[in-house]
Parts: structure tokens; sequence; C-alpha cells
């Protein structure tokens, strides 16, 4: 059945500007890390992907590896693109990555020029694009001189493969180096993608005053902590969950009494907010607007539904910040 976009999509989906950039991207991305690779069922994630632009989503983050097998959630968006997406490809914000494991040999991994532009060719590919809207280096290279992995990242721009880059998990030393560089190039660092969520707060130890002090926008990945920052593990770990589950992302190591009484009470303030721990976690990521958006994933069309609506009540008062504070500290 053809797919026509809803309407009414830009009318409560929220956008924030990209740093200095004249870009904006909304208050809530939806990632294809996870559930939209080969071995998924392809209308879910369908469904998925359709859901989320009729709710205003217009960011869709990728990377070359994701899957499984590594490239099938590229070559599954490339589908989607040509079947239902191709009359608002101008309307959306697309982005990939490389840096991770790709393929064999010296040259499949890491921050090379000859690795990051062979990357992106098969990306484009992958995904039918003329070009991506931006694009990441995945992680910092320890082997490679990052004005060569900068210098890659300036080149895909003036070739007119990707409108801006990024970088991702990159720390506040390395990053200011990043802008430093790409600045000397002309092609200005639009946005950093870390980690962060009220259980991971490394970027507030230099890395956001970097961004903000030099006019860098950030998108936060596992805003939920890989669903443990949902209400999923109040009661504890669930039979089908990541945690659950061998080869996930979520340890269940990491699931202690301790990590599930945290849980519990920031679950009892967020009713008070009249949320549930999903939003209250993905409003409190986006709070004070140092972040640009919050990049969720999802096994199912409800769920990014359930996320979006984290929208409906953003602002914190001092007492709650501080209890939440208290709650962490635990």
């Amino acid at each position: 059945m053809t797919y026509y976009a809803n309407k009414d999509r830009y009318r409560d989906m929220k956008y924030n500007r990209v740093g200095n950039s004249g870009l904006l991207l909304p208050a809530i991305s939806l990632g294809l890390w996870h559930n939209f690779g080969g071995v998924d069922p392809y209308e879910n994630g369908r469904a998925m992907l359709r859901k989320a632009f009729d709710l205003g989503i217009t960011h869709f983050d990728l990377a070359n590896n994701y899957g499984p097998p590594p490239g099938s959630a590229e070559e599954m968006f490339g589908k989607i693109m040509k079947t239902d997406f191709a009359p608002y490809r101008d309307e959306m914000v697309i982005s990939t990555k490389a840096g991770y494991h790709m393929w064999d040999g010296p040259y499949g991994e890491w921050g090379s020029k000859k690795y990051l532009i062979a990357s992106l060719d098969q990306s484009l590919k992958r995904m039918g694009l003329d070009y991506v809207d931006v694009f990441y280096s995945h992680r910092p290279d320890p082997n490679t001189p990052l004005e060569e992995t900068m210098g890659a990242l300036d080149q895909i721009v003036r070739q007119g493969k990707a409108l801006y880059v990024g970088i991702s998990s990159y720390d506040a030393v390395q990053t200011a180096e990043a802008v430093k560089i790409l600045n000397n190039l002309g092609t200005p660092l639009l946005i950093h993608q870390p980690s962060y969520s009220m259980f991971n707060r490394w970027i507030e130890d230099g890395l956001q005053d970097v961004l903000s002090e030099n006019g860098v926008g950030s998108i936060a990945f596992c805003p939920l902590e890989q669903g443990l920052l949902t209400n999923k593990y109040i009661s504890g770990i669930p039979s089908d969950s990541r945690a659950a589950k061998a080869n996930t992302y979520l340890d269940k190591d990491r699931v202690t009494d301790q990590v599930l009484n945290r849980v519990s009470l920031l679950n009892e303030l967020a009713v008070e907010r009249g949320q549930n721990l999903a939003q209250m976690a993905l409003a409190w990521v986006l709070r004070e607007g140092r972040v640009t958006s919050a990049l969720i994933g999802a096994s199912k069309v409800s769920q990014i539904e359930e996320n979006v609506a984290a929208l409906n009540n953003l602002e914190f008062t001092a007492e709650e910040l501080a209890r939440i504070e208290e709650i962490l500290k635990k």
C-alpha cells in the first residue's frame, strides 16, 4: 500500500538548532542500531520508520556495521527510501558512520582516509542515496593521526557525499583538537554523538563545555541505558529482556539490587510528573538545552509513540532535579 506521510507530522515535534549551524534536528531521533537488520522482521521495521516520520522524527541515524549482519540496516533503510520515503528525502536528515570493523584486512576499520571514504561509498550504495546529511567518524583511532581522519571528513564534504560531519565517542581533549583541525580546513564540526543517560554522565566532565564553547551540537545515544531506564526492570530482570540474553549490550551483572532500587525510585518520581520512567529519562537528557537530540531505539511502534510523548513534559523543578541527584547517589 502506498505510503502517504501524516499531514500533521510537524505539529507537535520540537526541533532544536544544532550548535551554531543552520540545521534543526528533532528533539527525538530514531537510531537503527538494533531491530532493523537482516535478521529482523522487515514489516515491523517498516512500520516503525513510518510511524517515526509521521510523528515528526525527521532524523534517522545509521552506521555501516548496523544489522546484524553488518550493512543490513542500511540495506533495509534503502528499501524503505525507495518504496516509501523517496518523495520526502529533502525533509529528512540521514546520517551514517564508519569506525568499527566492517570487512577483513587492514583497511576495514578505524579512522584512516582509505577506510572512511571507501566505507561511505558502500553505505551510499546500500541506501541508494547520492549523499548523507551527516557522516561520522564512529570512534577515535589511536593509531591514525587525527589530521588524517578529520581530513577525510573534510574531503567527503567537498566531494558532495555528506553535507555535514560529526564525531562519536571522542573525549573532551580529542574533540577540542578535532574542532580546531576542521575549522582550519573550512568544514566545521556539526555534532558529537556520545553515550549519555542518568546512569552514564561522562560527558558532563568537560565534553559538554567543549561543545558549547565551540558551537557544536550533540545527540545522545543510549539515553535509556539499553532499556534499563524503562519500566521493564522495575520488578527485576524479565526473561525476554536484553539483560537476560547473551551477547547483548546490557550485561545482567550491571542490573544489581542497588541499580534496581534506583530505577524504582526514579519511576516513582516519573509517575508523580505524569510520565513513565522512559519519558522522564529522555526529558532529563534534554534538560537545559545542552543536548540537541535524544537518539532512541525501538523494537515496536508503541515504544516510538511512548518516547515521543516525553516531549509533553520537558520541564523539571529544582526540587525534582535535586531528588534525582539524591536517588542516583544511593
